[in-house]
């Protein structure tokens, strides 16, 4: 079946505000949002980092996942409550809660992992133990060169795995092409799990792309809308209720799907059908970035 849609939580502020990227709980509220004259406390937040190669990105304190945050990423930290930390992810602004030592001080990283997974290596040796695996997307800092390793902060990288933080890809396809056979998962992020809006939020930052991270989102705000009929073309994305998908060629579909329980290709017609038949309707949106 397609992605379920997403409920989002109750928003803390007003029923207008899409709380998913809404710096506020029912004890704490950003200092630059509109007090709603609660009993909250007001704070500024201060700049932190992803500890950890990949970490849920929670509802709240031991629920369910929404989102998953990636080694190195920026975060705002606004508050750390029972062990729980309340964040929001420099990338999107989505907020929710992770594990606190989940959490680094803050640093401006030189390079993010280009290729589709890597590894952080003991030594500047492929034999050497590896100390971690790392996602497409995860950032760290250089701060040498050994032979055909870069010295991070994470440990020894293979140079050709890393690019600069400054240079973005050009298609989003392609980058999303180096996806497949990534299990599905619900609310994933990275190489080792990811979600339909997973797969496009990568696929258009990498290529210096602004994106929300969810299919609502991402249908609200991604590109141009385009009429009913209009015809197909590489990179046109195609939204239904909780779920999207990228155009390829134009006939082949690409995207992270239960039916296949991984980011796969599927013939556009068929996937049109078997979605529809399967009772989760038409396609919402057809739209071009």
């Amino acid at each position: 079946m397609s992605d379920p849609s997403r409920t989002p939580p109750t928003p803390p502020v007003s029923s207008c505000t899409d709380s998913r990227r809404t710096a506020a709980n029912d004890r704490v509220i950003a200092a630059h949002l509109p007090h709603p004259g609660k009993d909250l406390r007001v704070v500024t937040g201060h700049a932190a980092r992803i500890a950890l190669p990949v970490v849920d990105l929670l509802r709240r304190p031991e629920g369910p996942r929404d989102r998953q945050l990636l080694s190195g990423e920026a975060v705002t930290h606004y508050e750390t409550h029972h062990g729980w930390a309340f964040v929001q992810a420099a990338r999107d602004n989505y907020t929710g809660y992770l594990p606190a030592d989940a959490l680094a001080a803050a640093q401006t990283a030189s390079h993010w992992i280009s290729a589709p997974a890597s590894h952080a290596y003991s030594a500047a040796d492929f034999k050497s133990p590896e100390t971690q695996a790392l996602s497409f997307g995860s950032q760290v800092v250089v701060c040498g060169h050994e032979g055909r390793f870069a010295a991070t902060d994470l440990g020894f990288i293979p140079q050709v795995h890393l690019s600069p933080t400054g240079k973005v890809l050009t298609d989003p396809v392609t980058v999303a092409e180096s996806f497949v056979g990534t299990p599905y998962l619900w609310g994933g992020n990275s190489r080792f799990g990811i979600d339909c809006s997973g797969l496009v939020q990568a696929a258009c930052r990498a290529c210096g792309i602004p994106c929300p991270g969810d299919s609502d989102q991402q249908e609200a705000e991604l590109g141009a809308a385009l009429p009913a009929g209009s015809p197909y073309q590489r990179g046109d994305l195609l939204f239904w209720k909780g779920h999207v998908a990228l155009v390829r060629d134009p006939t082949p579909l690409l995207h992270a799907n239960v039916h296949a329980m991984a980011v796969a290709f599927e013939p556009l017609d068929a996937a049109l059908t078997r979605i529809k038949d399967q009772g989760d309707g038409p396609v919402t949106a057809h739209r071009r970035l």
